[in-house]
Formats: C-alpha cells, sequence, structure tokens
C-alpha cells in the first residue's frame, strides 16, 4: 500500500526539527522507530526523507528488535566498536615510540632524532620510517597516556658547592638581624642587565587593542648609529623595603657600583637613617662588585672617608647570586614592570622603574647617572695593603670592613683618579722624557692621528663581525689618541717598564700593553723610530714622581745613584759627556744588529701577539753598553759586575758578547784602568757620586 504524499510532508518537517539535536545512535534508533510505525516500505521512505542510507536505517531497526539493553549514559557505541587504536593493531609502535623519548644514551644511536628537536611532527616522522604509519595526535595521546608533557629545562643544579656556602649564609644572616636590631642600614646591591634603548623587542606580553601590537625592530643587535644604552644598577633597603637605582649610561665597572651607592646615601640613605655609624652591603661574589676587585674596595674605602661610615660587606659564595634578596625583591619586580614595553628613552626607563610598587609595599626610586666610568683603572696590590680594610676572622675573602678613617694613604674617587691621571701625562710628556720638545710630540700626534682612527674603525669592524652595530658615538676610552702615543714614546725611550706606567697612571697592564702594541706597529709601518734613552731607566713610579721636582737641566732622564756612578769618569776612563755621544753613536746599530739576529732565528717578521722587539726589564740596551765598557776596562770580576747592574752572570755575559762586535766595528778602543777592585762596595766607595750598594740577597734574573 502506497503511503500518502501527506505523510512524507510530516516525517520530513519532523525530521529537520529532531534529528540536528540528536547523536548518531539516537539518530539511528528514531529513524528505526518511524521505520517500523510506517510498516512495510516504511525504510525505503525515510531513508529517502533523510538523505540517510537504507542500511542505517535497517540496523537501527535490528538494534530496537535485539531488546539490547540502554548504553551507559555519554557512549554512542558499545564497549569495543568502532576502529582499533593504532597500538592495538601495531604492538611494537608504543616501545618504538619510548625509545625516541628516552635519554639519548637509551634511545636509538642511529636516529636522526637524536640531535633533533623532539616534537610532535618530528616523532611521527621517524616512527613511519621505521615502519610505524602514525599521525602527530596519535603521537601526542600516547605521550600523555604515558604521563609525558611539554617541559623546559629546571635551573636546579648547582654544580660544586662551596664548602663555606651554608655557613656564609649564616653568617650573612646573623649580620644583617644585628644591623637591623641597632638600626643601622642594610642593603642590598647589584647590576642589572645592561638594556638598549629604542624601538626594540621586549619579553613578555600586555594588553592593547586587537591587532595593535607596538611595531619593534625586528632584530635587537642593530638599531642605528646612535642607540644609547643604559645600565640600571640596584640598591636594596632591606629593612625599608625601599629600591633605589642608578641608570648609568656607560661601563658597569666598580667604579659606577660605589658612585651608585654614593648616590643611594646621598639621595636617600642619610635622611632615613641620620644617626647611622654603619653599613652594611650584600652583594653577589663577581660583576662589577666582585670581592676579588681592588677597584671596588678601593673606592669602598674612599666612600667611607666621605661619609663616616664603617662600611662592612659581606659576599654572597659563587653560584649564589639568586638568594641575593636584590633579585627576587627589585629586579624582578622592575622586569615584570616592563615587559612587552620598549625602551625608548632614558626618561622611559626611570620613569617604568619608578613605577615599580607591590602589594607588599615596595617603594622604588630612579635617577641618571650621566658620568663616564671607563675600563681599564687599576689599584695596585701596594695602593691596597695601605687602605683601613680589615677581613673579618670568619672567612675574610667574603667578609671584611672599611674604617672611614686609618691607613696609610687616602683613597682616591674616580674623578680624583681621572685628574691625577691627567696630571701624570703632563709629568710625562717632559722634553727630558720623550726626547723631544712639545712641537715635535704634537707633530708626531698629528701624524699618527689618521692611522689611529683608521685602526680603530677597522678594530670595531673586526669585533662586530663585519657588521654595523650600536654606538653612541662618545668616545669613553681610559686613554685617548694622544695618550697612547705618549705613553709608547715614554716606554721606547725605555724611560720606565710597564710596571711603572701602571702604578703612575693606575691603569691595567692589559689596556697600557695593547695601546703600546698598537702604536708600535704603526710607528713601524710609518717607519718612525723612537731612539732609546742613553742613561738608566726609572724601576719605581716614586722615583720619577720625586724626580719631577728634580733641576738636573744637563741629562734628559736621571740614572739611579747606584747605576750615575757607575757612569764616573775614574770608571769609564772618559768624560760623562763623551760617554753619552758614544753611547748616542753604538745604541742604534746594536738594536739593528739584536734586531737582524732575531729576524734570522724567528724565520721571518716580528709575529702578531708577541712583545714587539720591547726592551728587557732589568737591563736596557745604554746598559748593556756600560757594562761591556767596564768589562773591557778590567775594573773587576764579572761577578762583581753582573752583581752592580742586579742582574745573573750568564745575562751580562750575553749582553758583552753582543755589544763587543760593535764596537769593533765603529773601531772603539777601551783602554784598560789601571786599578782592580776586589768588590762592588770598593769600586762605587772610588766615585764622587752618592750611591746606594746593590741588595746582595736579592734574587738576579
Amino acid at each position: 500500500m502506497a503511503i500518502p504524499g501527506e505523510v512524507r510532508d510530516q516525517l520530513a518537517a519532523r525530521f529537520a526539527v529532531l534529528l540536528p539535536h540528536l547523536n548518531e545512535r539516537q539518530r539511528r534508533l528514531a529513524l528505526a522507530t518511524e521505520a517500523r510505525l510506517l510498516g512495510h516500505g516504511g525504510v525505503r521512505l525515510v531513508a529517502q526523507v533523510t538523505g540517510v542510507s537504507e542500511t542505517t536505517v535497517r540496523k537501527g531497526v535490528f538494534e530496537l528488535e535485539s531488546g539490547i539493553d540502554p548504553l551507559p549514559d555519554g557512549r554512542i557505541r558499545r564497549v569495543g566498536g568502532g576502529r582499533l587504536r593504532a597500538e592495538a593493531v601495531d604492538p611494537l609502535l608504543l616501545p618504538a615510540l619510548m625509545g625516541l623519548v628516552e635519554p639519548d644514551e637509551r634511545g636509538d644511536p642511529e636516529s636522526p632524532l637524536r640531535w633533533t628537536t623532539k616534537s610532535l611532527r618530528h616523532l611521527a616522522a621517524e616512527l613511519s620510517r621505521q615502519g610505524h604509519r602514525v599521525t602527530a595526535p596519535t603521537v601526542s595521546r600516547l605521550l600523555k597516556a604515558n604521563g609525558f608533557s611539554l617541559q623546559g629545562t629546571a635551573k636546579t643544579l648547582e654544580g660544586d658547592q662551596h664548602p663555606d656556602r651554608d655557613a656564609q649564609f649564616r653568617y650573612i644572616n646573623v649580620q644583617v638581624k644585628e644591623h637591623q636590631a641597632a638600626g643601622e642600614p642594610v642593603i642590598s646591591v647589584d647590576a642589572k642587565k645592561k638594556e638598549q634603548l629604542g624601538l626594540l623587542p621586549m619579553g613578555g606580553r600586555e594588553w592593547r587593542p586587537h591587532g595593535e601590537p607596538v611595531q619593534v625592530e625586528d632584530h635587537s643587535f642593530w638599531a642605528g648609529p646612535n642607540v644609547e644604552t643604559v645600565v640600571p644598577y640596584g640598591i636594596y633597603d632591606m629593612t625599608a623595603n625601599t629600591g633605589w637605582v642608578n641608570v648609568g649610561v656607560d661601563h658597569d665597572t666598580a667604579a659606577f657600583a660605589v658612585a651608585s651607592i654614593r648616590r643611594w646615601w646621598q639621595a636617600r640613605g642619610q635622611a632615613d637613617y641620620p644617626s647611622a655609624s654603619r653599613l652594611l652591603i650584600t652583594a653577589d661574589a663577581g660583576g662589577s662588585n666582585s670581592y676579588r676587585y681592588r677597584l671596588w674596595k678601593a673606592e669602598l674605602a674612599a666612600f667611607a672617608a666621605e661619609t663616616g661610615l664603617m662600611v662592612m660587606v659581606c659576599h654572597f659564595p659563587p653560584g649564589t647570586s639568586k638568594w641575593n634578596k636584590i633579585e627576587h625583591r627589585l629586579f624582578s619586580h622592575i622586569t615584570m614592570n616592563w615587559r612587552g614595553r620598549p625602551l625608548t628613552s632614558h626618561q622611559v626607563v626611570l620613569n617604568t622603574i619608578a613605577a615599580t610598587t607591590t602589594s607588599a609595599g615596595l617603594r622604588v626610586e630612579a635617577a641618571l647617572d650621566p658620568d663616564s666610568y671607563p675600563t681599564g683603572v687599576s689599584v695596585s696590590r701596594d695602593q691596597l695593603q695601605v687602605l683601613p680594610i680589615t677581613a673579618h676572622c670568619e672567612r675574610g675573602a667574603w667578609n671584611y670592613s672599611i674604617a672611614p678613617k686609618g691607613g696609610q694613604a687616602v683613597s682616591l674617587r674616580a674623578d680624583q683618579r681621572a685628574a691625577a691621571r691627567a696630571q701624570t701625562m703632563q709629568l710625562l710628556a717632559n722634553p727630558r722624557l720623550t726626547g723631544m720638545n712639545s712641537d715635535e710630540l704634537d707633530a708626531l700626534r698629528a701624524r699618527l692621528a689618521p692611522a689611529q682612527e683608521a685602526r680603530a674603525e677597522q678594530r670595531r669592524f673586526v669585533l662586530r663581525g663585519g657588521r654595523r652595530v650600536a654606538t653612541t658615538g662618545r668616545s669613553r676610552a681610559l686613554l685617548s689618541s694622544s695618550d697612547e702615543i705618549l705613553i709608547t714614546v715614554i716606554y721606547l725611550r725605555q724611560v720606565c717598564p710597564q710596571k711603572v706606567l701602571c702604578d703612575l697612571l693606575g691603569i691595567n697592564p692589559v689596556t697600557i700593553g695593547q695601546a703600546i702594541k698598537a702604536t708600535r706597529q704603526l710607528l713601524d709601518e710609518q717607519k718612525i723610530s723612537i731612539t732609546p734613552a742613553v742613561v738608566r731607566y726609572f724601576t719605581r713610579a716614586d722615583d720619577l714622581r720625586a724626580w719631577n721636582t728634580g733641576t738636573d737641566p744637563a741629562s734628559h732622564v736621571p740614572a739611579s745613584p747606584t747605576r750615575h756612578a757607575l757612569t764616573d769618569p775614574n770608571l769609564t776612563g772618559m768624560s760623562r759627556k763623551a760617554l753619552d755621544a758614544m753611547l748616542e753613536k753604538l745604541i742604534v746599530p746594536y738594536a739593528a744588529a739584536i734586531e737582524q739576529r732575531r729576524h734570522r732565528k724567528r724565520g721571518g717578521n716580528r709575529r702578531p701577539g708577541t712583545r714587539g722587539g720591547v726592551f728587557r726589564q732589568k737591563i736596557t740596551d745604554g746598559d748593556r753598553i756600560l757594562a761591556t765598557i767596564l768589562y773591557q776596562r778590567r775594573l773587576c770580576t764579572l761577578d762583581t759586575l753582573a752583581e752592580l747592574f742586579n742582574i745573573s752572570r750568564s745575562t751580562l755575559w750575553n749582553a758583552i758578547n753582543d755589544v763587543l762586535p760593535i764596537l769593533n766595528n765603529h773601531g772603539t778602543a777601551i783602554t784598560p784602568a789601571d786599578h782592580r777592585y776586589a768588590s762592588a762596595a770598593d769600586l762605587l766607595a772610588s766615585t764622587d757620586t752618592p750611591h746606594e750598594h746593590p741588595d746582595p740577597g736579592k734574587p738576579a734574573c
């Protein structure tokens, strides 16, 4: 019997409303119910009206007629229905996956994935290569089912711990509590990472209108030729829960670190603690406030003398900087406050830091420090030893106190060091030291200036790997180009060794050595020779300073008393004027002969990185010629002569053998003396020059 069209329309309307709200099994059973009610031809009609297959409708009819129990809530198919999982079809899939994600020493050593990021896509590709067909979602499901998750690295390994680590923590804790109980200031100090200014990418995100992110440069290592940088140095008051950040624009040096503490004390410390007599500083073991830096301690001594405070410093053990209070009570909040925000100017940095607050009541102030703090400043061991620094009984290298007065010397501030350095440069420019007047020295500087600038630009090009890097265009070098030329002239003139220059200028040997090496290369390229002085050089900085008050116009450089006595006419057989003339005539060919011999031994030109023919520290070329003359005069034994020049017998004998051919080639005749002295004291006693007997206990080199 045909089913009327009216019934067909009613079915279509009913199914259109109901079926979208049913799941797969519910739709199948609903269709089967209607088909059973229609009787013969119902299955075909329902299939035609809904667009499903007749097989699906018949499957629903069979389920209704079988009388099976309803499925549990939430299930569409009975247990075991549907396609088998990948690990069931391929029992070796899961072991293969575990072999890939286990530690490298347990995984497949031949797998390309050993040195590749273990992403889902890479894992699926490697499994497919091994014959296990699988997709990335299946890999994700299997990993999660076996207890795996996406994880980064965890900074938990501290390496070898110092044996005094815990004891130092306890000592710092005791000192902090004792100072706080007495109402004395306690601060935690450290330097934050240097930041470039400009539209540069910053980590983190902040809320903005959708689709309107801040436009920044796509690379952070280049932002134009005149980008500025800032170095935030923080001081955290542990008692008042306040922070003070000194934003520098130069290098993060020990001088800058102490200058930051000084500025905090002037701005906040002396107002918050008007009756303070002590200051406790807790700092890291490294960085600009390292316990190894002499400059850090010297600058703190100057700060203590200015403020009248007893400064106590306690350093955290190496590798434990995260325990320093400033890290998680100040710097972490500053970092979160400027996340996702480019630091476009100094004012933005200051305002962002000053706006940092916490629910615990943290207040922060910030100030800009435009001063210059060049690198390379040095404090000698002798200068450090006379400062009023007292090491504590417990781990004195990390814990020490600096008295506001006492000691045998007054420590200088950074600006005072710069002024003293400028005065020393004026001293070194003395024509009696340089061997040239001011006009000749200025002409030499002008001649080398273009080559120095080209060399500096070439060096910057090599350091940055050919890229154009950010630079402020400001020269903050400790030594100017003119200073480098003056130092090199003094050095090549053999006025004094590098150690004396370091002590005079307060500059470390690396900076001095690099300046001399670079300038010496320029002098060689332009074939400019600096003739060494023919008299002795200074071996101590104090001697050169004392000479500055001398009035002897006859000599370029005054000799030490002992060696000046050796130029006495009674010993050399000629006047000092004649001796100087002979030395002037012989010193250049002697230096040329020595360089020719060294060139022959090394098989070529001087190699980069060597001392560049720099004179020896114990005896100069003039000393060698003088020693040979005295030896030819047969005044004393070779051992006595070595004692007078404070060198070893072998060194003296080698020098004599080098000079004798030069004397013979120039036809210089040396007349033997009439008297032979048994000892160095007898020889010196025969002269009219005040002298100091050489120290026989001092080892000769």
